[in-house]
C-alpha cells in the first residue's frame, strides 16, 4: 500500500526516451498485485486457463515487462522475503479487508451491478506461494533478472540503487525515497492513468529543508505500512510538525524509534546477479500456452519482439566501451 507523499514530493516530467539503456528495479509484488487486480473480466473475475488457476499476474508481467524492454529500459524485479514484525500486522489487517470486500464482489453481482463488481473484486486479489514461483520461472524464461530480498523489496531496490547498480527504482509508492533510493520513476505501469515522471530525493530533502530522517518521519505521522499514522494528519501538516519540531506534542501510540529503524537499517543483500539473456522460446510457449492456455501466436509475436529488444539492448551496451 505505501505512503502518499504526493502533497508535498515534486515530480519532474520525464520522457521514455530519457530512458533507454537505464536500469530500472522494480518492486515485484507491487507490480504483480496490480496485475491481480486491474486485469480482470467485467464481472471482476480474475482471468483463468482451463484448470481454474489464475493468470492475470502472468499476462501482465509478460506483456508489460516486453513493453518495457522495447521502450529500451532493463527492467530488474525484487521480490519480498520475510516482512518486519510490525508488518505482519499490516497484513493481517488487509486479510480481513479483503473478506469485506469478497461480501462486496459478490453482492454487486448478484444485483448486476457489474462495474461495482469490478471495483470490489479488484480488491480482493491474493498472491499465493504457486503464483510467485510462477511469476519467478515466467521472468527466468524471458531473461530477465530478479532478486530475492532478504525482507522488504523495497528496500532492496533502493539499495541497489545507492550502490549504483541499478539506475532508479520503478514504483508508484513513495517508500523507496524512505529507504533511501537516490531516484525514484512513477509511470512504468504504462497505465495512461499516470504520466511518467522523476522524483530525486536529494532534491526533495533540500527543497524541504529536511533530513532523510524528518522525511521518514513524516511519512510515520501519514501512516506507512508498519503503522496507521496519527488521526487528522496528512502531509503537508505533518511537514509542519517535523519543521517546527512538534513531533513531542503529538500523542502517539506506537513505537517510533522501530518504524524508523526499519527505513534506516533496513535487511538487505549483495547476493545477487544481473544478468539479460536471450528468452528461451521452447520454455515460454510451454509454460504459457500448453500449461496456462495463453495464444501461441500471439506468444510467439510477443517472444520475438522481446528478443529484438533485449538484442538491440545488448548491442547498446556494446558500443559504449568504443
Amino acid at each position: 500500500m505505501g505512503v502518499n507523499l504526493r502533497e508535498i514530493v515534486r515530480h519532474e516530467p520525464l520522457e521514455f526516451g530519457d530512458l533507454k539503456g537505464k536500469v530500472i528495479a522494480i518492486d515485484a509484488l507491487n507490480s504483480l498485485y496490480q496485475f491481480l487486480s486491474i486485469i480482470r473480466q467485467p464481472d471482476g473475475t480474475p482471468l483463468m486457463d482451463s484448470n481454474g488457476r489464475i493468470t492475470s499476474h502472468l499476462s501482465g508481467l509478460f506483456y508489460r515487462t516486453t513493453r518495457l524492454v522495447e521502450l529500451g529500459i532493463k527492467p530488474i524485479y525484487v521480490f519480498d522475503g520475510e516482512p518486519p514484525l510490525l508488518k505482519k500486522r499490516e497484513i493481517e489487517e488487509r486479510k480481513e479487508t479483503k473478506k469485506e470486500a469478497e461480501k462486496e464482489w459478490q453482492k454487486a453481482l448478484s444485483e448486476g451491478r457489474l462495474e461495482d463488481a469490478k471495483k470490489f473484486a479488484g480488491r480482493t486479489s491474493r498472491f499465493t506461494d504457486e503464483m510467485l514461483k510462477d511469476s519467478k520461472d515466467l521472468l527466468e524464461y524471458m531473461g530477465i533478472p530478479y532478486v530475492q530480498a532478504p525482507s522488504e523489496g523495497e528496500a532492496q531496490c533502493a539499495y541497489m540503487c545507492r550502490k549504483g547498480d541499478v539506475w532508479a527504482v520503478g514504483s508508484q509508492d513513495y517508500d523507496t525515497l524512505l529507504f533511501g533510493a537516490p531516484r525514484l520513476v512513477k509511470g512504468l505501469n504504462l497505465s495512461g492513468k499516470f504520466e511518467l515522471s522523476i522524483i530525486h530525493l536529494d532534491k526533495v530533502l533540500h527543497e524541504l529543508n529536511l533530513s532523510r530522517k524528518e522525511l521518514i518521519d513524516i511519512a510515520i505521522l501519514v501512516g506507512t505500512d508498519f503503522n496507521e499514522g496519527v488521526e487528522g494528519i496528512g502531509p503537508k501538516r505533518a511537514l509542519k510538525v517535523v519543521t517546527e519540531n512538534r513531533l513531542g506534542e503529538l500523542e502517539i501510540d506506537f513505537d517510533i524509534d522501530a518504524i524508523r529503524e526499519i527505513f534506516l537499517k533496513p535487511k538487505v543483500t549483495d547476493e545477487y546477479e544481473l544478468n539479460w539473456t536471450e528468452p528461451d522460446r521452447d520454455s515460454l510457449i510451454e509454460f504459457l500456452c500448453k500449461g496456462h492456455d495463453f495464444s501461441k501466436n500471439r506468444i510467439e509475436k510477443t517472444i520475438n519482439n522481446l528478443k529484438k529488444a533485449l538484442k538491440e539492448l545488448s548491442q547498446r551496451d556494446l558500443s559504449a566501451w568504443f
